[in-house]
């Protein structure tokens, strides 16, 4: 299998993309934002849909859209009260414009499918660079937040009672949220990135007891997902995303049952 370049280059990408959804998906369900996730996922394919109208590279429309959103987002609304309203409205303004920027990019149905569902084994050397690099961004910056960020994610009462800047760690997060779908959705596509943001992490909160757990976990079975879903579609010739997706959600289920029999 790692004897032709596409292959190695998409277990390098994968690795890094499970790596930091696998982390990030964490604080994702802490905060109750899985929401939020499966919209930046939308957005992100009005980004991508952006960059083949305006012939510039997908992950970097994706990056803009996101991105742009996530500060409509902080700006509108970081209050838990009006955060689905203020979601749903950015969500079905960036979709409406992902529809009209492929049509006027005259692009055929391939094309959309690819963004929506994702192409694993089309990454180019250039491609890996640009997803490791910005793995490695996410990573360290939570890395340098991380205290104030797991203290607002699990406790935000007590993190506001101590002085934790919280609507600040609430910006950084998002920014992250938003670099981590524009990444994850070139392998799993726009539309499916939730996937590797949010199961990994719900299986974790099922088993994990302490937050080392949770992010052990979690990561271990979203490079479990990436690594045995490229494997299974190189010997089957099937969509490594359809396998990535049944094995994570296989892991839940199992998960659940554990949980309920520890009960």
């Amino acid at each position: 299998m790692f004897a032709f370049d596409f292959m190695r280059h998409a277990f390098v990408a994968s690795t890094f993309i499970a790596l930091t959804c696998g982390i990030i998906g964490v604080f994702v369900v802490a905060r109750e934002l899985s929401f939020l996730t499966h919209m930046l996922s939308e957005i992100g394919f009005a980004g991508a849909s952006f960059a083949a109208f305006a012939s510039i590279s997908p992950l970097v429309g994706m990056l803009a859209f996101t991105l742009t959103s996530s500060a409509l987002i902080s700006g509108l609304s970081v209050e838990k009260a009006r955060r689905e309203s203020t979601i749903s409205a950015v969500s079905s303004l960036f979709i409406g414009s992902g529809i009209l920027f492929l049509a006027l990019a005259n692009k055929s149905s391939k094309y959309a499918t690819q963004i929506l569902f994702g192409s694993i084994i089309g990454i180019s050397l250039q491609g890996v660079w640009q997803l490791v690099i910005l793995s490695l961004v996410v990573l360290l910056t939570i890395w340098i937040v991380f205290r104030p960020l797991m203290f607002d994610s699990f406790d935000p009462v007590g993190a506001k009672a101590n002085g934790v800047r919280t609507q600040l760690i609430s910006v950084i997060f998002l920014i992250l949220l938003a670099v981590s779908v524009s990444v994850g959705a070139q392998i799993v596509g726009s539309m499916l990135v939730f996937i590797l943001m949010t199961i990994p992490a719900s299986t974790a909160k099922a088993l994990g007891r302490s937050i080392k757990q949770l992010l052990l976990i979690s990561v271990a079975t979203a490079l479990l997902g990436v690594w045995l879903g490229i494997w299974l579609a190189y010997i089957t010739n099937w969509p490594a995303t359809f396998f990535i997706a049944v094995i994570e959600v296989a892991f839940y289920l199992v998960a659940l049952l554990i949980q309920r029999q520890r009960a």
